[in-house]
């Protein structure tokens, strides 16, 4: 993915693997016991708080061995990553509190009390009193209401975008859709009968999911993708994407139908996978095939498979 939202552990104790860093000097510590040096001080702008939102350049490594490098994983890019409360005295996080964007420093974490944490599971080279190294650029800071506010404007442009794709497709291909007032458009092959699916109701669906040019990258019915199984999962719940929910609601059982789903309503900017990009339109080939009340057994209760 790019520029993505990197969950705080994997930047944590899960990175830890390689060998030891020497403390160097011109340290100060913080009140906690994190061990830090401001390389660089623009000494304007917000200081990071818990909830923030930070963008940020990160390179993790023990002595000479490097654990993780933000710019190679990602393009060059900063990764946005939430300010969470340490997880112990001495923690890394803490010292993003200390910067504001433009800075640079860097933050000398205790082994020691990593492997307290980690009830000891860390390998044996990794000797009591080492140190492992963040070094820290901060691009920017933002609430997570400004974030989600931009969010929405993002999404809302890429709307128009999408819809204007479609719309030329479906007059290249003389197809005339259904469209729901969020933008998603459907369109039925076969009805079905009785009622459609309430919130909280098991849903039973076979399904193929392609990209607009017609590329395959999921299905529950096609061996390649290695799950022939009926997906169940329940309605109105979020444990699917926010198109395929709304547009599965509105089919009865045994529809056969086929999902527009423009990428704010799919996965947006973030990319899934190899066979989703980003920003993607995605059509779904949909088979409801069982709807059961809510509480009765056969949910999977898992996102929809990529």
């Amino acid at each position: 993915m790019i520029k993505r939202i990197v969950p705080i552990a994997i930047l944590g104790t899960a990175m830890i693997s390689l060998n030891a860093c020497t403390s160097k000097g011109g340290y100060e510590k913080t009140k906690n016991g994190l061990e830090y040096k401001i390389i660089k001080d623009e000494k304007s702008g917000k200081n990071p708080g818990e909830g923030d939102i930070v963008a940020l350049h990160i390179h993790i490594h023990y002595g000479d061995s490097v654990l993780f490098d933000s710019r190679k994983m990602n393009n060059n890019q900063a990764v946005e990553i939430p300010v969470m409360p340490a997880q112990f005295k001495g923690d890394w996080p803490e010292g993003l509190k200390l910067m504001t964007p433009g800075d640079s420093a860097e933050f000398l974490v205790s082994v020691d009390s990593v492997k307290k944490m980690s009830q000891g599971q860390l390998p044996p080279y990794m000797k009591a009193g080492g140190k492992i190294a963040y070094d820290i650029v901060l691009v920017s800071v933002k609430s997570q209401s400004e974030v989600k506010h931009e969010q929405e404007q993002k999404a809302a442009a890429q709307k128009e975008i999408d819809d204007k794709i479609l719309q030329d497709y479906f007059a290249k291909n003389n197809i005339k859709p259904n469209k729901t007032s969020s933008g998603l458009y459907f369109t039925i092959e076969k009805e079905g009968a009785g009622e459609t699916p309430k919130a909280g109701e098991n849903v039973t669906v076979n399904y193929t999911g392609k990209t607009l040019d017609g590329k395959a990258f999921d299905s529950n019915i096609d061996p390649q993708f290695k799950h022939v199984q009926p997906f169940t999962y329940t309605a109105g719940q979020g444990q699917v994407i926010p198109g395929w929910d709304e547009g599965v609601m509105l089919l009865k059982k045994g529809t056969k139908a086929t999902l527009y789903i423009p990428s704010p309503l799919a996965y947006g900017a973030q990319s899934p996978g190899p066979g989703v990009p980003a920003n993607a339109i995605l059509m779904f080939n949909v088979d409801v095939t069982d709807i059961k009340p809510a509480g009765a057994p056969g949910a999977q209760g898992a996102a929809l498979p990529q």
